[in-house]
């Protein structure tokens, strides 16, 4: 029986390719050969006709296109799979719907021009929730296909999960990044609003649509990122800055995670704190209900506004919960949604005060509620990204253990507006530790401290410093469920 969990680098990949050691046609065929294996049951990209043919004959034009490895682009030669609501030309797009794609069709998104100007491949279009709604789509978890791999960016997760690409292209609403990163143990970068522009993406809520991606590693992420991201700043990312401060949410907000993520999260602040991280717990979001409410306001009037006229021509073909949505959408008022937009500027600014006056660099949550849901028939709840995306602040999720059923968890971390390179930058130390490689760094570097300090001894003083920490196995506990159900994006 074929593993279906991968792991493919994308940093190591992208060296290899740009250095020469590894070749665009072995990249593809390797790429092929994955999604031949494996996808019939993880069903993480779009089926396509002639993808290995299509995909040769664009590996040899990027390789042909420069011969040395000082001209190579950063992603040459590079597979990568893109959410099926972002426009790529040559290639339908379907949105996961029953629509006709020749409606669904426009220019390509400029996401898309920037990868191919970065020498990347367009592995394929990777299935997406119906409109990046809550409609799930057909994949399925690769560490259990019985259980979701969230949404509505499945597709794109599960992809680097199973290892079909290094790299994947997905979009957050209120959760579509973060909680899919999650469910399939990958890293989840939900850049800040706006700093990768969305035009060519078809538009789920457009005051909270943002561009994201995964890889295997926050490394992986940053990597696309220097890409992807507007005025993105190497040299916020590059080597090993201070400890970030952490906070911890406090209240109704943290209070909607299970028990399972609650014992987690619990024992990754342990293990944070006893690695030298100062962590605050912060009371925020007393108003929480109210939080959630405004944000349902905007989403449902904006995803009905996004699809009226689809929905008047081709409304019996829409699914379900998608059709749900938008009705609901069209019964809220300009008033209430102008009121509702008001309450959202307050929140963003009430956030940000609450995180200035406690000296807070990162917040930390529980990435999604619990482990993946058992079933094909909802992707989980979006409710522990939901306030981050309101903000529209930077996000990303790490794998952070298992559930006692060996499925993934993660731990998400957010930054303040503006702040996505110190994220990742923080993200990458904290992912060390996560790995156990932080323990090991402290551990060599105490024993070197511990050698200076006996030299100094013998010459009259020194002592060394232990800040080291255990690493904790997550416990089982009781699951909830989350009691707001709400036809918004699952992600």
């Amino acid at each position: 029986m074929t593993n279906l969990l991968g792991k493919r680098s994308l940093v190591q990949e992208a060296a290899a390719l740009r250095t020469g050691t590894d070749d665009p046609v072995d990249a593809v065929h390797r790429t092929c050969d994955r999604i031949d294996a494996v996808d019939p049951e993880v069903r993480a990209f779009v089926p396509e006709e002639g993808r290995r043919t299509r995909l040769l004959e664009a590996a040899r034009r990027v390789a042909a296109g420069v011969r040395g490895p000082a001209g190579r682009p950063p992603l040459h030669g590079v597979p990568v799979g893109i959410k099926d609501i972002v426009r790529v030309d040559g290639l339908p797009t379907r949105a996961g719907s029953a629509l006709p794609p020749e409606v669904l069709g426009g220019p390509q998104a400029g996401v898309i021009d920037r990868l191919c100007a970065a020498g990347a491949l367009i592995a394929g279009k990777t299935v997406t929730a119906e409109f990046a709604v809550t409609a799930p789509g057909p994949t399925r978890n690769p560490h259990n296909p019985a259980h979701t791999p969230g949404g509505s960016s499945s597709g794109s997760a599960a992809a680097v999960a199973a290892g079909m690409v290094p790299l994947a292209i997905g979009t957050q609403t209120v959760g579509s990044m973060i909680r899919p990163a999650a469910y399939c143990g990958v890293v989840g970068f939900k850049p800040g609003y706006g700093r990768i522009p969305v035009d060519g993406v078809i538009p789920n809520a457009t005051s909270f649509d943002t561009l994201g991606c995964y890889a295997t590693d926050v490394a992986g992420v940053a990597l696309a990122a220097s890409v992807l991201v507007d005025g993105w700043r190497p040299e916020a990312v590059a080597g090993r800055g201070p400890r970030p401060v952490l906070g911890v949410p406090a209240g109704p907000y943290l209070e909607r995670a299970d028990e399972v993520a609650l014992r987690a999260f619990e024992e990754q602040q342990e293990l944070l704190r006893s690695a030298g991280y100062t962590v605050h717990e912060v009371p925020v979001m007393d108003d929480f209900e109210e939080i959630v409410e405004q944000l349902f306001t905007m989403n449902r009037y904006e995803v009905a506004r996004a699809h009226r006229d689809w929905f008047a021509r081709f409304g019996d073909r829409y699914r379900r919960q998608t059709t749900a949505a938008i009705q609901e959408g069209r019964t809220i008022g300009d008033a209430a949604y102008e009121a509702a937009r008001v309450r959202r500027r307050a929140f963003r600014a009430r956030l940000a005060a609450d995180r200035a006056a406690a000296g807070v660099d990162l917040w930390i949550a529980p990435s999604a509620t619990g482990p993946a849901p058992a079933g094909l028939t909802t992707t989980g709840s979006s409710i522990m990204c939901l306030p981050w995306s309101n903000a529209g602040l930077p996000s990303v999720s790490l794998p952070a253990g298992r559930a006692a059923n060996g499925l993934p968890l993660g731990l998400q971390l957010i930054g303040g507006s503006g702040t996505d390179e110190e994220l990742l930058q923080g993200a990458a130390g904290i992912e060390r530790l996560l790995n156990g490689e932080a323990r090991e760094e402290d551990v060599a570097n105490r024993g070197a401290a511990n050698g200076d300090a006996a030299d100094e001894g013998a010459r009259g003083g020194g002592s060394a410093r232990n800040d080291g920490g255990a690493r904790r196995t997550p416990r089982d506990g009781r699951r909830t469920e989350d009691a707001r159900p709400g036809p918004v994006r699952a992600g």
